[in-house]
């Protein structure tokens, strides 16, 4: 539109020939947007608000009198409030180039300063403090004519011919050659080692790989051996198993011919030697019993012929007290008596024998032989007592 102008992002819009600015500036200050300017009564000017940079190359001498080439980038800009805008376009505005000649300059001063106060090491081991010490000290001199440092960068640092900095560097150089060297002898000792490791390794895998053929190849000749065996163990092995089933089947005949002849002799024998012994035993007992029985028949038999001819035997004595020399002490009572003594002990004797066959008959006692029997034997001059008294027999 005709009249209406817009600063671009990185500039600031100066508008002069109206009324003045902020604290009396001569133009006023737009930025961001817009603005209506009457054509012929203003006039409009832009400053620029982009990165700038300046390049400063000056040789300086440390606190040690030795003379350092040193170089060095400023990045700079104009500041972004009015105040910064408006002393920077009342310097440069006419000719803003001019703004990176002065700030090279005014870092120069500086820079030859700090440095004067620094000794070589310390420029070379610590370039971030010179770069801060040379910004805190034209921080305000920059402020002043409106532009803001974003940053310093020192790129290099040289002694010239001198070889102040190349001697302060040999022992370290020395050091660093020395490990260097140390870490390529090390390299190449653990290069040898691992070409040594490698051959051996090759050497195990190939030691490995021919035992693995000669196992393969053993292998081999134990199946071929075992396949060309096969036929004669197969047969061996069935002839072994017919020889191991015959002799079971000699065995369980020798056993069923074992068993037979138990059967068929041994226990006929123990049985035919059973009836033997059984028989002999009942032999024996029928022998036994018939002499038992002999004798008890011929002990009955004597006892009743006694029994028999006792009443003979009694009257035979009594016939032949008649006739004997008989001293009677009683008289003739006495001689009673000697006869009625006869007569009870031939009935004694009677009885006793009666008892004795009763007994005997009833199984139940067996008189031994002249002994209880109640027989009294009479001989010629023995003395006899009865109940009564002694009587004497002559004859």
């Amino acid at each position: 539109m005709f009249g209406y102008r817009v600063p671009a992002p990185d500039e600031a819009m100066l508008i002069s020939g109206g009324r003045r600015g902020l604290g009396g500036a001569p133009f006023r200050v737009v930025t961001g947007h817009g603005k209506f300017v009457l054509p012929v009564f203003r006039k409009v000017r832009f400053l620029t608000l982009s990165m700038c940079e300046s390049e400063v190359t000056e040789t300086c001498v440390t606190r040690q009198g030795i003379s350092l080439h040193v170089r060095a980038v400023i990045a700079f800009k104009v500041g972004n409030d009015h105040e910064s805008i408006i002393n920077a376009g009342q310097r440069f505005l006419s000719d803003q180039e001019q703004m990176s000649v002065l700030t090279g300059r005014i870092f120069a001063g500086h820079l030859r300063a700090i440095i004067g106060s620094m000794t070589v090491e310390e420029i070379v081991t610590e370039r971030q403090k010179l770069a801060a010490e040379v910004l805190d000290t034209s921080k305000t001199e920059m402020a002043k004519i409106g532009l803001i440092v974003d940053s310093l960068q020192i790129q290099s640092i040289d002694d010239g011919d001198t070889g102040y900095i190349d001697a302060m560097s040999a022992p370290h150089k020395a050091a660093i050659q020395r490990q260097a060297q140390i870490a390529q002898a090390q390299a190449t000792q653990a290069a040898a080692e691992a070409q040594q490791e490698a051959a051996r390794k090759q050497a195990e895998y190939a030691r490995q790989t021919a035992v693995v053929k000669a196992e393969y190849s053993a292998e081999v000749d134990r199946a071929q051996a075992q396949a060309s065996q096969a036929g004669p163990l197969a047969q061996a092995h069935a002839q072994q198993e017919v020889l191991a089933a015959q002799t079971e089947l000699a065995q369980r005949q020798a056993k069923l011919r074992q068993q037979q002849l138990v059967a068929e002799v041994v226990k006929p024998a123990e049985a035919e030697a059973e009836r033997v012994r059984v028989l002999a035993a009942a032999e024996a007992q029928r022998m036994k019993i018939q002499a038992e029985a002999a004798a008890s028949y011929d002990r009955v038999a004597l006892d009743r012929m006694i029994i028999d001819q006792l009443p003979q035997i009694v009257k035979e004595a009594a016939g032949g007290l008649s006739g004997a020399n008989v001293n009677v002490l009683n008289g003739a009572d006495g001689l009673g008596e000697i006869a009625a003594g006869l007569v009870s002990q031939g009935l004694t004797i009677l009885d006793s024998v009666r008892q004795n066959l009763s007994v005997q008959n009833s199984g139940d006692h067996r008189p031994e032989d002249g002994k209880g029997n109640g027989l009294v034997q009479l001989r010629p001059g023995q003395d006899r007592r009865s109940d009564d008294g002694p009587v004497g027999v002559d004859h």
